[in-house]
């Protein structure tokens, strides 16, 4: 009985965790559109704003993507994303608070490449493209407008991308 019962207060207060987006959120995603400025917190909350220098943002909206991505990044040197002039954004708005503190954050840590992250499901929802939210998404931007989207799946095709 006491199992059910602290099961119970379990699921309560992942539901309590919950920060859904219920207003209509306007897509910084158009080609042509400036990105400026775009400021966010890498995975040990340092802040860093995208600079005109970058030409491609990786975008990973859903948990498969985000995994997929940086188990591509991880095979490659430390610098390959500099290198390429290019940052990755994952999204962990999804999650609930709690799981994003206690295991996401401590989990993107491990990393020797820079993981942008989105926590906020606003901003999220401002970058994402929800039919291709089980893709990666990839920016192609010169001076901070985007110049083209494209889509993978695959890390051959992230490879391909960059």
């Amino acid at each position: 009985m006491k199992n059910v019962l602290l099961a119970m207060l379990l699921s309560l207060s992942f539901i309590a965790c919950s920060d859904e987006v219920t207003t209509p959120v306007e897509s910084k995603i158009i080609v042509g559109q400036s990105l400026a400025p775009m400021t966010l917190n890498d995975q040990f909350e340092k802040p860093h704003t995208v600079s005109k220098e970058i030409t491609k943002i990786i975008f990973a909206f859903s948990k498969d993507m985000g995994h997929m991505s940086n188990e591509f990044f991880e095979k490659q040197t430390p610098t390959y994303l500099q290198d390429h002039n290019a940052v990755f954004v994952a999204d962990v708005s999804g999650a609930p608070s709690l799981i994003r503190s206690m295991f996401i954050m401590p989990g993107l840590k491990d990393f020797k490449h820079t993981v942008l992250v989105i926590e906020d499901k606003g901003v999220a929802a401002s970058y994402r493209i929800d039919a291709h939210k089980e893709e990666i998404m990839i920016l192609d931007v010169e001076n901070l407008v985007i110049k083209n989207i494209s889509y993978v799946k695959t890390e051959e095709g992230l490879a391909k991308a960059l």
